[in-house]
């Protein structure tokens, strides 16, 4: 339980399977026990990859990171399933959320989002959360397919504490709005948490991590907060694809790596969680 004034944060790993840089990072930030949470890009080539990792890591908090884009220039990927919306004229996810949103058939993406949850799955994983590559299914169009998923599959899905306010300035209105709200409300209802403020670790600014992650720590409000990295190895790899922020997610990894680091962020006085107590208390509600 949690006090009105407790702090807590999950401390998340996205974007594992991106590409193999991304499996070495997780494997050494799960050595170090900082990081309590992950998710996977079922669509990206690496994927078997980091999925016989996970299959060696039973405890480790484990999610399904929904992917329905492929945003680099020349490294790309492509759906599960048919879905002729959800591709561009190479045949691969479109590269951003406003040409995916523009073209996308909410009964493809729902589709495509249930292929890779169960892709994870059958891999042997025992998943604890959904969340969401670039916010892709935040739309209004796809965002009560999403809330569906993780009830059919009784999982907790990443979604911060919305307001009708909050959800008005975001174009949310109606149905959607009201579906939102109602999830929310019996997620409280159960003495279940909800994420409160969600915040990550700059990409396009790699110098000084460690003061950025002691301020993040210290200016963490009360409640849930969900703090995003994307952690990868310094390999060629990654320079080939990421040319423009490989220094982010290599100074993650860096940073999040270290140990004394950890102890000095514990100092804050906040909370690490994962996912896995959320989902095994959800399904105990049921």
């Amino acid at each position: 339980m949690m006090g009105s004034h407790d702090r807590a944060v999950i401390v998340h790993a996205d974007d594992i399977g991106m590409c193999h840089a991304t499996i070495a990072a997780f494997a050494d930030l799960i050595d170090v026990g900082f990081v309590t949470s992950a998710s996977l890009m079922v669509p990206c080539a690496w994927f078997a990859t980091a999925a016989a990792l996970c299959r060696t890591l039973p405890a480790a908090d484990i999610g399904v990171h929904l992917t329905h884009t492929a945003e680099w220039e020349l490294y790309r990927w492509a759906p599960l399933t048919p879905a002729p919306t959800l591709r561009d004229a190479e045949g691969c996810f479109p590269r951003s959320t406003a040409v995916l949103w523009a073209q996308a058939d909410p009964a493809e993406m729902l589709a495509e989002s249930r292929a890779q949850i169960e892709r994870v799955l059958a891999a042997g994983i025992d998943v604890t959360h959904l969340d969401s590559h670039m916010g892709a299914v935040f739309h209004p169009a796809y965002l009560a397919g999403y809330l569906a998923l993780a009830e059919e599959f009784a999982l907790p899905a990443l979604l911060p504490r919305s307001s009708a306010e909050s959800l008005l300035k975001l174009g949310i209105t109606g149905a959607a709005a009201d579906q939102i709200l109602a999830q929310q409300a019996a997620l409280a209802a159960r003495g279940l948490p909800i994420i409160e403020h969600v915040t990550g670790m700059p990409l396009d600014r790699h110098e000084d991590r460690a003061a950025t992650i002691h301020e993040t720590f210290a200016a963490l409000p009360p409640g849930i907060s969900y703090l995003i990295l994307h952690p990868a190895a310094d390999t060629a790899e990654l320079r080939a694809i990421a040319s423009n922020d490989y220094r982010g997610r290599a100074a993650d990894l860096a940073a999040f790596a270290d140990r004394q680091l950890r102890d000095a962020a514990d100092a804050h006085g906040v909370r690490r969680i994962g996912w896995r107590a959320i989902r095994d208390a959800m399904r105990a509600g049921r």
